[in-house]
């Protein structure tokens, strides 16, 4: 591309740039800021503490609902990555129009607006039975994760050499071993990456999680929710910045193994 017809180039678009990170960025800041504040106003800044951090940690109602995001993160991005990985798999094997029709309806969740897919959800759940608890969030959980662990795994699957899987299978290795031999450990980096950005979007999920939680399944964000509507404090603010703080670690190890889809792209183009 011409250097001078570069849109960053263009004047006013890199003060544009600046401003739009800053609108993104400076809320963030201000939460984790203020979540060291010694006041109990949340906007009036009287020096730094811990106190708030102490406070959110020794709230055992918070730590069960801790617990309880934890857990249902954890069995969604199971089941996600493996319903994800056995799609991949499948669609692979397939082609044509009816290929493209079930990637098209995978991808469906992540356009439906969410609180579609939660009202869609809760009168499922009524209509067959499902009694609301932590097993109905897991459930719920599980389904929008799929499109997440999906994709990376998709792109994944579509840089494996086919001529690997014929060379096993021309010295007789049956299908299974080809799967656990060759498939799967080269799918590694692609699982671990879907599986990981279906952990972060299980967690920090409030919308489906407040529909189809019932009693005693309150989640770390639907707790902090249920906090603000009582005034905002820092406690809110510490809860938040720790909730921010497991996203970020996540999406650095996700970067960090370089396993993004991104760079899956990148990598089938150079190869």
């Amino acid at each position: 591309m011409n250097e001078a017809r570069h849109p960053l180039r263009l004047p006013g678009t890199a003060v544009l740039a600046a401003l739009a990170m800053l609108f993104l960025y400076v809320p963030i800041i201000v939460l984790v800021v203020l979540s060291f504040n010694a006041s109990d106003m949340t906007t009036i800044w009287t020096g730094f503490s811990l106190h708030w951090y102490a406070q959110a940690l020794g709230n055992d109602t918070m730590l069960v609902a801790i617990g309880n995001s934890l857990t249902v993160a954890a069995v969604a991005t199971i089941l996600a990555t493996a319903a994800a990985t056995s799609a991949a798999l499948g669609i692979a094997r397939s082609g044509g129009r009816a290929r493209t029709a079930v990637e098209g309806l995978l991808g469906l969740p992540l356009l439906v607006p969410e609180i579609v897919t939660a009202v869609a959800l809760l009168m499922l759940f009524v209509l067959v039975g499902v009694r609301l608890g932590l097993m109905s969030v897991i459930l719920a959980h599980t389904v929008f994760c799929i499109p997440f662990a999906y994709y990376p795994i998709r792109s994944r699957l579509a840089a494996l050499d086919p001529a690997l899987g014929e060379a096993a299978s021309d010295l007789y290795a049956p299908a299974w071993r080809r799967f656990l031999r060759i498939e799967l450990p080269l799918l590694a980096p692609g699982i671990f990456a879907g599986a990981l950005l279906a952990f972060i979007s299980s967690l920090g999920d409030f919308v489906i999680t407040y529909f189809v939680a019932g009693p005693g399944a309150t989640t770390l964000p639907v707790y902090i929710y249920g906090m603000i509507r009582t005034g905002i404090t820092p406690e809110v603010n510490a809860l938040s910045t720790l909730l921010l703080l497991a996203s970020v670690a996540v999406v650095a190890i996700v970067f960090r193994s370089g396993t993004t889809p991104a760079n899956q792209t990148r990598g089938e183009k150079t190869s």
